[in-house]
């Protein structure tokens, strides 16, 4: 993966001097009529996830009549500028996560969040910070990717936890196997006082998710790991989620978002919204599962799942 990623952000280097997006000066005045090229470059940020739907919207395209090309960058900072100017076309987001990008870039890291664990709030506020931009966010379908903890299984049984608010109200203290950042940011340890009481004892810096910080928890060292939805391996460490049920998290809904002079017409939207209406959280937890740990290809995890949900002939 790391030489797909070098070479594709090679790629857009050089080609850095053909953008074809909206100027600065031109941004806010995008009025062109959505364009409708046949050739488009579907965008992948080169982790599992992000490569299953990348490879589901190309095939999904492909069967539209499109020809399509896969381009691996892990690095929005590079990708979201290339899907600007039209060197990638289509890229699979997270709605409250590029909200918060765009709008920091549009008006500074210390900007107030754009994003908000209200869906309807952030998709407003996202479209209206893409537009400038010449990029089109499409619809969200049901599946997000949000930040969740997860405890044991026999912890949960043994205090009869199911929610963040019986772990609150429980009194139990918790060490949080997390990344460095969760100690400031508001969704993490602040969030969990906050918004739930839970008396968090401290941060163990083992990352977000990572096989570290999971056999922290599996073994008893942290009582709680922040991971993320779909995480594909829970069940290998005897792991499950407590529900966000006051909301703490961001609406990060996976979201199409295209450049609105190449991909911006009904065609791209329409095949794509095809999506929308089976694609899960508990279905790209499941994909995410068949890559990361029985080593399936995302193409063919990706065509299966299409070809099962009666999407591809």
């Amino acid at each position: 993966m790391r030489a797909r990623t070098a070479l594709a952000t090679a790629a857009l280097l050089a080609l850095g001097a053909c953008a074809t997006g909206p100027s600065l000066e031109d941004r806010g005045q995008v009025t062109a009529p959505p364009g409708d090229s046949r050739h488009l470059t579907i965008g992948s940020a080169g982790f599992t996830e992000s490569d299953l739907l990348a490879q589901m919207y190309a095939q999904l395209l492909d069967q539209a009549g499109y020809k399509t090309s896969l381009l691996t960058v892990a690095n929005r900072e590079l990708y979201e500028p290339a899907l600007e100017s039209g060197q990638i076309d289509v890229v699979p987001e997270y709605a409250a996560t590029l909200a918060d990008w765009l709008n920091a870039k549009a008006h500074g890291a210390n900007a107030p969040p754009a994003g908000s664990p209200d869906l309807g709030t952030t998709m407003k506020a996202l479209r209206a910070l893409a537009a400038p931009r010449g990029l089109i966010v499409l619809p969200p379908g049901r599946a997000v990717d949000q930040n969740a903890f997860a405890v044991t299984a026999a912890y949960a049984r043994r205090h009869h936890l199911r929610t963040l608010s019986d772990l609150g109200a429980s009194g139990l203290k918790v060490r949080l196997a997390a990344g460095d950042e969760c100690v400031r940011r508001p969704y993490c340890a602040p969030g969990l006082r906050k918004v739930y009481g839970i008396d968090v004892t401290g941060i163990d810096p083992k990352g977000v998710g990572t096989t570290p910080a999971k056999r922290a928890v599996q073994e008893g060292r942290d009582q709680m790991v922040l991971t993320t939805t779909t995480d594909a391996t829970l069940d290998a460490f005897g792991l499950v989620l407590l529900a966000d049920d006051k909301r703490l998290q961001n609406a990060d809904y996976v979201v199409p978002v295209v450049n609105r002079s190449r991909a911006g017409g009904a065609g791209v939207a329409k095949a794509l919204g095809r999506l929308n209406d089976v694609l899960t959280t508990a279905d790209l937890a499941a994909m995410n599962r068949q890559v990361d740990s029985w080593r399936r290809l995302p193409a063919d995890v990706a065509r299966a799942y299409l070809k099962d949900k009666g999407l591809l002939r």
